[in-house]
C-alpha cells in the first residue's frame, strides 16, 4: 500500500488536471458562459479539501482501509467532475 504522501499527490495531481481542463475549457471557448466551468473548479477544490482532511485523520482504526477508501472516493468524485467537463 502506498503511504500517506503518495495519495496526497495523487489527489493533488487529479485535482490539479480536473481544474486545469476546465480553466482550458473557458479559454478555448471564450463566447460560452464560465459559471459551469467555475462550479466544476468550485466542486473540484472543495472534493480535494474533503479528502485531504479524510487523508490527515489521526483517528483511524485500520489504515490500510481507510486509504483503499480514500482512493475509491478520489476515482468516484474524478470520475463525476471529467464527465461534466466533457458534457460542456
Amino acid at each position: 500500500m502506498a503511504n500517506k504522501r503518495d495519495l496526497k499527490k495523487d489527489l493533488n495531481y487529479v485535482f490539479g488536471d480536473i481544474i486545469d481542463a476546465a480553466l482550458i475549457w473557458q479559454v478555448a471557448n471564450p463566447e460560452a458562459d464560465a459559471a459551469q466551468s467555475e462550479a466544476i473548479i468550485d466542486e473540484s477544490i472543495k472534493s480535494f479539501d474533503e479528502l485531504i482532511a479524510e487523508t490527515n485523520r489521526r483517528d483511524v482504526e485500520n489504515t490500510k482501509a481507510h486509504f483503499k477508501g480514500i482512493r475509491q472516493s478520489l476515482e468516484t468524485k474524478a470520475t463525476d467532475l471529467v464527465a461534466k467537463i466533457n458534457a460542456l
